[in-house]
């Protein structure tokens, strides 16, 4: 079943605050906070039983583990932090599977395009002065959570105008 237009209605609203909270802190700190993770469980945990059917919600929660623990195991790799492969989790619950390859498009050229903008943005002394503090800025690592924040929010946000 795909993510349908009620589905994305119920849900960005209150998602959507939190994939910018996740955006800025790893942006700022370099750090995707655990409250970020628990908020959008949550989320999911109450609006999901209203949202959604019994069942499509279950499987929901068994693709979230499915994917925590694939993300650990990246972790425990090296290929990703691990505030990432908790928020890729949590992510999970709100994208339906067989929504799955177009959402893996999106965030694959979300992640292009946010790799591109803040490279660009760290580059630009009047935005670096204006942000000194943040961490990102030094770091040669990418901070995913402007990656990921931005994925979901913006397939919840396409979600929400299917048909128009």
């Amino acid at each position: 079943m795909a993510l349908t237009q009620v589905e994305a209605l119920w849900f960005l609203p209150l998602v959507l605050p939190i994939c910018f909270w996740a955006a800025w802190s790893d942006l700022k700190y370099m750090k995707i906070r655990n409250k970020s993770v628990v908020a959008l469980f949550g989320i999911f945990a109450v609006v999901g039983l209203l949202a959604l059917p019994l069942d499509v919600y279950l499987w929901r929660l068994v693709q979230g583990a499915v994917v925590l623990v694939l993300g650990i195991l990246a972790n425990m790799l090296r290929l990703l932090g691990a505030g990432d492969a908790k928020f890729a989790a949590g992510m999970a619950l709100f994208v339906p599977a067989a929504d799955a390859p177009a959402f893996f498009i999106l965030l694959s050229v979300v992640m292009i395009a946010a790799l591109v903008t803040h490279r660009l943005f760290r580059a630009i002394p009047a935005v670096r002065s204006q942000t000194a503090d943040w961490v990102s800025w030094q770091s040669r690592k990418f901070p995913m959570g402007l990656a990921l924040g931005g994925g979901l929010g913006i397939f919840l946000a396409l979600g929400t105008v299917q048909g128009a």
